[in-house]
C-alpha cells in the first residue's frame, strides 16, 4: 500500500492513500454499497433538471458548497481504510508493507514522523464528539419526512456527516497503528519534486505540462526560494498550486487525488495569506530559475508557447460552440 504526504505550504500537507482495488459487487459490505448507491444518486441529481422548482440541482448545489467546507484533512483521512482485525494481523506479522511518498526537496523527511503522528491523533478526540453528537441530532430530524416530495435532507445531512466523522476515525486509528509499528516507510519522490518544481516555475497547467521537465539544479534553486520565503521557517508559504493536483494525479494515475489537492489548497490559501502576498511569492518563484529578471516562462521555446495558445484557442472554440448548442436546445424546450 502506498500513502501520500503532500505539503500544501511548508506548515500543513494533505495524507492520501493510494485506493485498492474495486471490489466486485458481492463482496462489498452493506456499508460499501450504501455509500456506492448514495453516490450514483447524488450524481444523478446534479444533472437532472426536470424535478418540481430544480430542487434536486439546487441541492446539489449548495450541497457540493457545503463539502467544500469539511476540511482537508478529514477528506484525507477518509481515504485511509479501517483497521480491521485481518489488517491488524497482516501488519503484526509484517505482511501488510506500506511507504509513503513524499517530495523530499520541500518536505524534510525528519520531520515526517511528526506529521504524520500529529495527522493520527490531532483529530480524534473532535472526530469521535462529533460522530457521537450527530448520532443524537439525528432523531430529531425526523419530522422533516413530513414534507411531501422532497426527501428529509436534513436526516440525510447530519447521517452523512456522522459516515464522514466515523470513517475518518477509523483512518486515524489505523493510520496510529502503523506508526506504533514503525510504519510506514519514507520514500522520498523525484517525481513528486519534479511536478512541484514545475508547478512552481510556471504559472499555467499548460505550461506546465508542455515544458522540460525541471533539472535537480532548478528544483534546488525553486526550494531554495521557498526555504529564503518562509524567514528562517517562521512564515507558512504556499508550495501546491491548486491546478497542479491534476499534474500529480496523472503521474500517478489516481484521478481521485485531483479533487483532494484541489480542496486543500484553496483551504490552505484561504487561511494563510491574502491574495496579493500570494500572488508576490508565487513571481518570486518563477523568476527563480530565470535570468535577468525573467520568469521560467519566458525563456520557453516560441513552438511551446504557440502550441499552448493554439490548444487554449481551440478548447474555445468548444466551449463556445456547446454554449450555442446549449442556448438552442433551451429555446426549443
Amino acid at each position: 500500500m502506498r500513502l501520500f504526504l503532500l505539503p500544501v505550504s511548508t506548515r500543513r500537507s494533505l495524507i492520501y492513500c493510494e485506493r485498492v482495488h474495486e471490489k466486485p459487487p458481492r463482496a462489498r459490505s452493506l456499508v460499501d454499497r450504501v455509500t456506492l448507491k448514495a453516490n450514483e444518486t447524488w450524481a444523478a441529481w446534479e444533472k437532472d433538471d426536470k424535478a418540481i422548482g430544480n430542487w434536486k440541482h439546487k441541492v446539489t448545489f449548495y450541497g457540493n458548497h457545503a463539502m467544500k467546507r469539511i476540511p482537508y484533512e478529514e477528506w484525507g483521512l477518509k481515504t485511509l481504510p479501517s483497521l480491521t482485525a485481518q489488517r491488524k494481523q497482516s501488519i503484526l506479522e509484517g505482511r501488510d508493507t506500506c511507504e509513503v511518498l513524499f517530495p523530499g526537496r520541500y518536505l524534510k523527511q525528519e520531520k515526517l514522523p511528526g506529521i504524520l503522528e500529529k495527522l493520527a491523533k490531532e483529530r480524534q478526540a473532535m472526530h469521535r464528539s462529533k460522530l457521537i453528537w450527530s448520532l443524537v441530532i439525528m432523531p430529531f430530524t425526523a419530522p422533516f419526512m413530513l414534507i411531501p416530495v422532497i426527501p428529509n435532507l436534513p436526516f440525510f445531512y447530519v447521517l452523512y456527516r456522522a459516515y464522514s466523522h466515523w470513517t475518518a476515525l477509523k483512518g486515524s486509528r489505523y493510520l496510529e497503528f502503523l506508526l506504533q509499528h514503525n510504519l510506514p516507510t519514507p520514500a522520498p519522490s523525484s517525481a513528486l519534486d519534479q511536478v512541484y518544481t514545475a508547478g512552481l516555475m510556471y504559472p499555467t497547467r499548460a505550461l506546465s505540462r508542455a515544458a522540460p521537465s525541471p533539472t535537480q539544479d532548478q528544483a534546488d534553486e525553486v526550494s531554495g526560494v521557498v526555504h529564503k520565503q518562509t524567514e528562517n521557517e517562521t512564515k507558512d508559504v504556499m508550495v501546491l498550486q491548486r491546478w497542479n493536483g491534476k499534474l500529480i494525479a496523472e503521474q500517478f494515475n489516481l484521478p481521485d487525488m485531483e479533487v483532494e489537492i484541489e480542496r486543500a489548497v484553496e483551504q490552505v490559501e484561504n487561511s494563510i495569506k491574502s491574495r496579493e502576498e500570494l500572488s508576490k511569492e508565487k513571481l518570486e518563484l518563477e523568476k527563480a530559475t530565470g535570468e535577468d529578471g525573467k520568469r521560467a516562462k519566458d525563456l520557453l521555446p516560441d513552438d511551446i508557447t504557440e502550441k499552448i495558445h493554439d490548444e487554449a484557442e481551440h478548447v474555445a472554440a468548444e466551449a463556445n460552440k456547446e454554449a450555442e448548442k446549449g442556448a438552442k436546445e433551451a429555446k426549443k424546450g
